[in-house]
């Protein structure tokens, strides 16, 4: 190396950035290498590897990198299966072997809440893998676009022409460029043949897909949920405005996918895809599948949460229940209950429980999901978290014995974890898709509470993702 590398430095040598070895995984799934005492994060690599740098982006303490040539493959990588890869915005850990992955995972779980929530912790166990694979998602959202994304191997190819009008993913970082998705490894059939179904038919049939930057077009979004445990199938098809076209293209649809039990649609000008304020038509079946646990019927309908990894929830839940340690006459409280999921996972082992979650659709979901499953001893409460959690609202309800929470990957409010410390619950069961800000909140709940039981997920194979249950005991 040319001259000594410090934070501080503009112009990097000429030489400085080749042959590198890349060191370790870091957070949000990229790699970190340490030249002295500047700190470069990469993508698209792993550990092991030794590669050529590019600099995409230079802060104040760090930069960031990508690869421009690899002398040196890691023997931690395997080969990816799909063709997408690379290219399509999901799956971005396929390069890593199944075995790496987890051992990336429960690293990321100890060094966050070591290093971020800086509380005593119990032996933690190895990460629970996930029970497939593959094809392991209910739900898919692929969005319409008339100027779909060219690789370069199709810009370079001079043989044939390519139809810019595709149904497929967002590329990494692009939320207006989109690919046409062959095969997607991540939902079992039916789900790829209807969306290349419905492109085709789009395709053949002249009708307009849609264009994100301008908002023209009618075809925008297609949503596939599938039922694992049942088999059942919803679809989605989302337009921007009404059209003599939408008919016929769901007739065609249901003609050659009669197997589908719940055909919907839904008119969307706004400027985004989100249509939790709209009107769902069902147009086909009933406005919703359903899920079966352990016996217990769970409805999905268009607007529903549930868990994208049906039987990776499973497992996730019952290490909640298992931590929660319930005897039968404990008042429990299910913070972020969703669609009442947990509560009604939990309900047969408590006295009573009260769930809280902010969206009221999935508070009116929870409510049927209890009814039809003959569960008598729930509550559920709409509205924001630091709001309902009132003293009137313990004084009303009673001092939970037990307290799960399972909030959304930006962690709880404050003000819902001073409330926390207030309550004093004898016990808390923390369900996290994000440890860093579980580890921040496990910080502050160190005040009262002590961590007993820590037991990291896996529910997203080859993505950085992981879920991590914490068991609180008071001090």
């Amino acid at each position: 190396m040319s001259r000594k590398i410090t934070k501080a430095s503009k112009n990097l040598p000429a030489d400085a950035l080749h042959n590198i070895l890349i060191q370790d995984m870091v957070a949000e799934g990229k790699c970190m290498v340490r030249l002295d005492n500047l700190v470069i994060f990469v993508s698209q690599v792993a550990p092991g590897d030794v590669v050529d740098l590019r600099i995409t982006r230079a802060k104040k303490n760090f930069l960031e990198a990508v690869p421009t040539a690899f002398h040196k493959y890691s023997e931690l990588r395997t080969t990816p299966f799909c063709q997408h890869f690379g290219v399509c915005g999901g799956c971005k850990w396929q390069h890593l072997g199944y075995d790496s992955q987890l051992h990336f995972k429960q690293q990321q779980v100890v060094d966050q809440l070591t290093r971020i929530g800086k509380v005593a912790l119990p032996e933690i166990p190895f990460i629970l893998s996930s029970p497939q694979r593959t094809y392991y998602r209910n739900k898919l959202e692929y969005t319409f676009s008339d100027n779909g994304w060219l690789t370069q191997e199709q810009i370079d190819d001079d043989t044939q022409t390519f139809d810019r009008n595709v149904l497929g993913f967002h590329t990494p970082a692009r939320f207006d460029k989109i690919i046409d998705v062959q095969h997607c490894h991540l939902q079992a059939e039916p789900s790829n043949e209807i969306r290349l179904f419905v492109r085709d038919y789009g395709r053949e049939h002249g009708l307009q897909f849609g264009n994100m930057v301008r908002q023209t077009g009618n075809l925008r979004n297609l949503i596939i949920r599938t039922a694992q445990s049942t088999g059942e199938i919803m679809v989605i098809l989302q337009c921007y405005r009404p059209h003599p076209s939408i008919e016929p293209l769901l007739d065609a649809l249901l003609a050659k996918f009669p197997g589908i039990t719940s055909l919907n649609y839904v008119l969307n000008s706004k400027g985004n895809e989100t249509f939790h304020d709209l009107d769902v038509v069902c147009y086909h079946g009933k406005p919703y599948i359903e899920e079966d646990m352990e016996g217990l019927r769970f409805r999905i309908g268009p607007k529903s949460f549930y868990q994208t990894n049906s039987e990776g929830a499973h497992q996730l839940y019952k290490v909640a229940r298992d931590f929660a340690d319930l005897k039968g006459d404990e008042l429990v409280y299910d913070l972020y209950t969703g669609a009442g999921t947990i509560a009604s996972f939990v309900a047969h082992q408590a006295r009573k429980v009260i769930g809280v979650e902010y969206v009221e659709q999935a508070v009116a979901d929870a409510h049927v999901n209890a009814e039809i499953n003959n569960i008598t001893n729930t509550e559920f409460y709409a509205g924001d978290m630091k709001d309902i959690l009132t003293a009137d609202f313990t004084a009303h309800h009673g001092r939970p014995d037990v307290l799960i929470t399972d909030p959304p990957r930006a962690g709880m409010h404050p003000d819902v974890v001073a409330r926390l410390l207030e309550l004093r619950a004898p016990r808390i069961v923390y369900i996290s898709c994000n440890p860093a800000t579980q580890a921040r909140d496990l910080e502050l709940l160190d005040a009262a509470y002590k961590v007993t039981r820590v037991q990291p997920v896996d529910m997203f194979p080859h993505t950085h993702h992981v879920e991590n249950v914490v068991a609180l005991e008071l001090k």
